[in-house]
């Protein structure tokens, strides 16, 4: 069973953060989700596998230079190993952000060339740097040469009409110039006029088979394939091809499954594992610290809802923490309360 350590403080700072993760393993890890995969989350997750490795929502370099860094740096100590994603386009900026995740102690930091969204598209964040590879690469670069910790990319197979595996390919062969060696590719596209994000995690089909080939051509490179994988069976047949699986919303709306499996069938960890209510019980000192901060039960217990899918009780468990969470001074009493609709 994971455990949180007792610590003085919640999160890391600068002053504390000392990062010993110089080599990260890639096998398994969670995909970075906006709204999602934030600290909270991550400490839940980090509950059921010590392994897996764990990254944040994207952070623009706008909000780190311009805003308050510490609010969007900040994380709990036992998330290790733990990767934070920029969003951004100029090179000198990402390079200060960079230099900040290695601050932070941050055990790698991840370049998004994905995100389809409208906004990010209007800041030259995201999946429409896929048409600008050489800009990708210059800032790749100046990332790497600003930090000793890995620099990562996470992208599309293409966006809109540069959607033919000659186009990834022209862009993996620019991109790696940079020296970046490890790519972790959404095997689906972007169209970045038409759909909404949520529209772009589903309607473009899954071409696994443009990942494979990357591999194949460029064994030299770490490469990493997402996009609509829910089970580990899945992420073997992956891992006949590629070097590492990355999961993004089944991870989040049903890991036990995942979580608990993962140590001991890709990292060699054959620690006991924890069942679910194991981990709901151990999830509580960490609860209280977080209300006793002042942060909202419900904002912090909202990562759990899934825990008990499909087991008895659960619908029960999710309705019961729905509908009082929000309640004005909700405590971790009502999280309590919650888990008592699965032993009825």
């Amino acid at each position: 069973m994971n455990e949180i350590p007792a610590a003085v403080a919640a999160v890391n700072t600068p002053s504390d953060a000392v990062n010993t993760h110089d080599a990260v393993n890639r096998r398994f890890s969670v995909a970075p989700m906006m709204d999602w995969t934030t600290s909270d989350c991550r400490v839940f997750h980090r509950l059921m596998s010590r392994h897996t490795l764990l990254y944040t929502e994207m952070v623009t370099t706008g909000a780190l230079v311009h805003g308050d860094a510490a609010r969007h740096l900040q994380y709990h100590h036992s998330e290790h190993p733990v990767a934070l994603q920029l969003g951004g386009s100029d090179p000198k900026a990402l390079a200060q952000c960079a230099h900040m995740a290695q601050e932070w102690g941050y055990d790698e930091v991840n370049l998004n060339v994905g995100c389809p969204s409208d906004r990010v598209q209007n800041n030259m964040i995201g999946a429409c740097l896929m048409a600008h590879p050489k800009l990708v690469a210059e800032c790749l670069a100046e990332m790497q040469a600003a930090v000793r910790i890995p620099v990562t990319i996470k992208h599309r197979l293409g966006i809109d009409d540069m959607d033919s595996f000659e186009h990834l390919h022209q862009f993996v062969d620019t991109v790696k110039e940079s020296g970046c060696t490890s790519f972790t590719i959404h095997a689906r596209k972007a169209i970045l006029d038409g759909l909404s994000p949520k529209e772009n995690r589903d309607i473009p089909p899954l071409i696994y088979d443009h990942v494979y080939r990357i591999k194949t051509l460029y064994p030299e490179l770490e490469v990493i394939i997402n996009g609509g994988i829910k089970t580990l069976d899945e992420c073997d047949t992956h891992l006949q091809h590629v070097d590492g699986v990355m999961i993004g919303r089944e991870a989040y709306q049903n890991p036990w499954p995942l979580l608990s499996q993962v140590d001991s069938r890709y990292f060699g960890d054959h620690h006991e594992i924890p069942d679910r209510m194991d981990v709901a019980l151990a999830f509580i000192p960490y609860l209280e610290q977080r209300l006793a901060e002042g942060a909202p039960l419900y904002a912090v217990t909202k990562h759990l809802l899934g825990l008990f899918h499909g087991q008895r009780g659960g619908k029960q468990f999710r309705r019961y923490l729905s509908e009082n969470g929000h309640q004005r001074g909700a405590a971790s009493d009502t999280f309590k309360a919650a888990l008592e609709c699965l032993t009825r």
